[in-house]
């Protein structure tokens, strides 16, 4: 069964609308968001506490799991609609 991954940059109710339109899609046999593996280490006595780099939009990385080349087409182009509509980013892992 083919897999996707991808990471989407933006805030947790986009993440979970993505979330909702790509379990609707016809043939997509699993959705789900994966919890991030790597602790965050910010302390907060730290130099670099407080940076407009610390205050991002979260990150959300998503598995969908799809039966064929059809349906991997229709995640990618409803995820990508919605990066577009709502204005945040999403990377696909070629690599998974």
């Amino acid at each position: 069964m083919p897999m996707i991954r991808l990471q989407l940059t933006g805030n947790d109710d986009v993440a979970n609308e993505l979330i909702n339109l790509l379990t609707a899609i016809e043939g997509v046999e699993h959705v789900e968001e994966i919890g991030d593996l790597m602790p965050h280490m910010d302390d907060e006595d730290s130099s670099s506490a407080g940076l407009p780099d610390d205050k991002a939009e979260g990150f959300h990385q998503i598995e969908i799991r799809v039966p064929n080349a059809l349906a991997n087409d229709r995640v990618r182009s409803v995820a990508e609609a919605l990066a577009r509509d709502r204005e945040v980013a999403i990377e696909y892992d070629e690599d998974f």
